[in-house]
């Protein structure tokens, strides 16, 4: 197919000095906050080996104008891209924004009017420079190739693909066997944005697990033009702040890089303790020393969890409100918590020494301290969310914990206990 340009490299790019990565940079690369590189020898060989700047993909859909911290799981991979000196190409999806969903089943994808595509890309773009170094970044838009598209062009265009190749997506395949609506303009929308990676000469395309059938459409698509396929790194979805489903605005459990620090402070501090350790690897700079140490102590139950999120809080709001902004959100989350209305005649329950200092089960605790009658009275309590320590509500009733003298453990509303040393 004749496409509208030949994009060359902007004059910037010519003068970017390309570094080669070292073995420890290479691993942090291809493995830390990854889910799949499609493929990953390849992708290595061409970074230890190539002498010009890599011209590396993301596509954006500039359906909304709020930017979260699971959208900066993947710009912060590109990060290390353009850290090594290569080029990284954004495509604002201004023409797949205003296809949206036809069938009206995702009220998330709705057709956008032109006006609102560019108001909203002009925030996204400003959120997307918090994380990425504007040098060295094209922005580029789908209008500039598809804005001059014919209907000879459409045609060549879904001439390269087959039906049986698009009904393999997952999704789209479960909607056809159940009957469910299939517009012929949403089996474009992987096709476009395949026609995007041959427009930008893409070297790799960087996007969520969730975009894995796209991005290898555009591997295809390369290939029958004959540009070399592109290497695809997949990062997975972050959780969101209710520790089930991926952070997502319309479901209410994302935290907004825009937050002001103390509210970006205290949604880190409301994650289950199940997501620290993903967050800590996805969305934080910590040594990889750091990371397994993390690891070791929850798995032994080691730490007080509430410790881990307050280090994971300051991590984040550091990275977008400065280490002082970071240090002041968790100093008045702290006496927020301290002064917090708790009962003046909490009575104390005395324990052996033997449940302090050390990886306890927290069932067993709940019984020790007198606020469960039995350990399926104390499990039954803590998947209801009633259980608290220290102010922090506890959900998995196999966890350990390890408490310190005079820890407050709460049961419910108006059941307190501080837990003392005999």
């Amino acid at each position: 197919m004749t496409t509208t340009a030949t994009h060359a490299e902007p004059p910037a790019a010519r003068h970017q000095i390309v570094k080669p990565p070292d073995a420890d940079a290479l691993d942090r690369l291809l493995h830390r906050g990854t889910a799949e590189i499609i493929r990953e020898d390849d992708l290595a060989r061409l970074l230890r080996t190539t002498k010009r700047p890599l011209r590396i993909k993301h596509g954006v859909d500039p359906s909304s104008t709020d930017l979260h911290l699971g959208h900066t799981v993947c710009f912060r991979k590109l990060r290390q891209f353009q850290q090594l000196g290569h080029t990284i190409v954004v495509i604002i999806g201004d023409w797949t924004a205003q296809i949206g969903d036809p069938t009206g089943r995702s009220a998330a994808r709705r057709m956008l009017s032109a006006a609102d595509v560019r108001a909203n890309a002009r925030t996204y773009t400003d959120q997307l420079f918090r994380v990425l170094d504007r040098e060295n970044v094209e922005v580029r838009w789908q209008s500039e190739w598809f804005g001059s598209f014919t209907l000879e062009h459409v045609f060549r265009l879904t001439a390269r693909a087959t039906v049986a190749q698009l009904l393999a997506r997952e999704d789209f395949k479960s909607r056809f066997e159940a009957g469910q609506p299939l517009a012929v303009v949403e089996l474009l929308y992987p096709l476009l944005q395949a026609q995007d990676s041959v427009e930008v000469r893409a070297d790799v395309e960087l996007g969520g697990l969730d975009q894995k059938f796209n991005l290898l459409l555009g591997r295809d698509l390369q290939a029958t033009v004959g540009q070399p396929p592109q290497q695809l790194v997949m990062v997975p979805l972050l959780i969101g702040t209710d520790g089930v489903q991926k952070m997502s605005k319309s479901l209410g459990n994302a935290i907004p890089i825009v937050d002001a620090p103390d509210e970006m402070f205290g949604k880190v501090m409301s994650l289950p303790d199940r997501a620290i350790l993903g967050y800590f690897e996805l969305v934080t700079d910590v040594p990889e020393a750091d990371l397994r140490q993390v690891r070791r102590d929850l798995d032994a139950g080691a730490v007080n969890p509430r410790d881990l999120k307050r280090r994971l809080g300051r991590e984040i709001v550091a990275q977008f409100h400065g280490a002082e902004a970071a240090a002041a959100a968790d100093a008045r989350f702290m006496e927020r918590f301290s002064r917090r209305a708790l009962p003046s005649d909490i009575p104390d329950t005395p324990l052996s020494a033997a449940w302090f200092g050390r990886p306890v089960g927290l069932v067993d605790l709940l019984v020790a301290a007198g606020l469960a009658g039995s350990r399926s009275d104390a499990r039954r309590l803590v998947v209801g969310g009633g259980v608290s320590i220290d102010s922090q509500r506890q959900s998995d009733p196999a966890a350990l914990m390890t408490v310190e003298p005079s820890a407050i453990l709460q049961v419910g509303r108006r059941r307190f206990v501080r837990i003392t040393p005999t």
